[in-house]
């Protein structure tokens, strides 16, 4: 099986700092891509950052310049480094998986969830 477990999410100032981490284990023969994504309470899940395996990444606007997205291959780790933190970037931030897991001829591409990890920003 294939599982995520987020880390990181904490209550923070406006201004502050906090990174998540996401860490894949299990049966996984190859990662296409792993990113973050954020809920807010009534609000639809939305992207914040991706990484392809090629390296490429992609922001949302609002987080451009402020968040950085990094992996660890060796790992299977990826991690979101959010500086300059707004009340706005107040949600659950979820880790998502792209990968292609042994079981399946190792070519079957199937997404994963983490478990979510709050993030509040506040005064």
């Amino acid at each position: 099986q294939v599982q995520l477990v987020e880390s990181g999410g904490d209550l923070v100032q406006p201004g502050g700092s906090l990174r998540l981490s996401c860490a894949a284990s299990g049966s996984i023969f190859s990662i296409d891509a792993m990113g973050w994504y954020r809920q807010a309470p009534e609000k639809g899940r939305e992207l914040v950052a991706r990484i392809l395996s090629d390296g490429l990444t992609n922001y949302a606007d609002s987080v451009k310049g402020r968040f950085t997205i990094s992996r660890d291959n060796a790992k299977n780790t990826v991690y979101l480094q959010m500086n300059s933190l707004k009340p706005e970037d107040t949600a659950v931030y979820y880790c998502n998986l792209e990968c292609r897991p042994y079981g399946l001829g190792s070519s079957a591409l199937r997404i994963y969830w983490g478990q979510g990890t709050q993030v509040t920003v506040s005064s």
